[in-house]
């Protein structure tokens, strides 16, 4: 990466940094929003044989990663560092030590740069992004952040210090999308394997339960559906009933029974959200976000209730450094954070986030 002598940059730059779970992410983002490059690197192929992230393998990708794709994203954005007036790191929440990999070159970079660090929440830019795609002021709203690790829902009055008023207690959506392809034998990651195999099923095939649905409270549970799959598949333990093969049609009927109760429980919550805070903008990103069953409900409820949904498209869905168009926020507002800033590592708990 160049840091040589440059003219400043007209238009004020930031780079940011993603690596909170297993994309290794970087890009250069206007104060305008503009996104003047992205880069990722997944790690898909590293985690694919154990069906899931493991972390110690994703902290070691990053450091091999991490600065081939800060150097591409600062060569391909045409700038050299010293035109930069901020460096955007994700701190929370994730796994901790792809977190302090990221961290550690975000505060490397602030010092030599003399230039201020800006620490973002990475489930806050998952819904920014949608602010970044409607290219306008979209708040107040409501948000769904729906993904491998997460599945939360917010009130979000204001461009930052967004409410979490809903979280599942136990599996995220993501995480039952890949459990649920590792029962049926498609491949890792399980929501696009999912979604293929999904495509000639039936998906009233299976009656899956719809965990919470019929219940007021923004909550939402996965484990028993993932439970009930097996069962299809495999059959209840102990009981002598045979179970039918698992034809390709029959794996198309669950996977598409499967995606179809996945997507109702997410609506159902989308509308009582919607109910119980007065919003009529809806906000929708993470990496199941980009699932094509849920995209057409979303539309749907838009044109049924007269909402106003934003999805941020699937490139910035799944993780990336591009949302954090949000630092922009806390730079306007002078949030920096320090030098000796640590990561919170973790799942999103049903209280707060941190207000900005």
């Amino acid at each position: 990466m160049s840091s040589s002598a440059a003219p400043p940059s007209s238009v004020p730059l930031l780079l940011a940094i993603e690596s909170s779970c297993d994309e290794t992410a970087a890009a250069v983002i206007a104060r305008d929003l503009t996104v003047r490059s992205t880069v990722v690197a997944s790690q898909d192929e590293l985690h694919e044989r154990f069906g899931g992230v493991v972390p110690e393998i994703a902290s070691r990708a990053h450091l091999e990663r991490l600065l081939p794709v800060l150097d591409e994203a600062v060569q391909r954005a045409g700038i050299r560092l010293n035109q930069l007036s901020a460096i955007a790191v994700a701190t929370e929440p994730g796994l901790v030590g792809s977190l302090l990999v990221g961290l550690t070159a975000a505060k490397t970079l602030a010092a030599v740069l003399d230039i201020p660090l800006i620490a973002i929440n990475h489930i806050e830019a998952h819904l920014y992004a949608c602010r970044m795609t409607a290219g306008e002021d979209v708040f107040p709203a409501a948000g769904m952040v729906v993904s491998g690790g997460h599945t939360s829902l917010f009130d979000c009055p204001e461009p930052t210090g967004y409410q979490l008023v809903g979280s599942t207690i136990d599996d995220a959506a993501g995480e039952a999308f890949d459990k649920v392809a590792r029962i049926l034998g498609l491949s890792y990651p399980g929501g696009p394997s999912i979604q293929r195999a999904a495509e000639g099923g039936d998906p009233a095939a299976f009656g899956f339960p719809r965990t919470f649905l019929q219940e007021d409270r923004l909550r939402f549970s996965f484990s028993g559906l993932k439970t009930a799959v097996l069962y299809a598949v495999q059959g209840i333990p102990g009981s002598h009933r045979e179970v039918p093969p698992l034809t390709p049609q029959r794996v198309a009927d669950v996977a598409a029974s499967f995606e179809q109760a996945v997507v109702d429980v997410l609506m159902g919550k989308c509308r009582q959200l919607l109910r119980q805070y007065n919003r009529r903008t809806l906000l929708v990103g993470g990496g199941v976000a980009a699932n094509r069953r849920l995209r057409e409900a979303l539309d749907q409820l838009a044109t049924e209730t007269g909402t106003r949904v934003i999805l941020a498209p699937p490139s910035l869905c799944t993780d990336n450094a591009a949302m954090a168009g949000i630092a922009w926020e806390q730079y306007d507002r002078g949030q920096f954070a320090p030098l000796d800033t640590d990561v919170t590592p973790g799942l999103v708990r049903l209280e707060s986030l941190r207000g900005r």
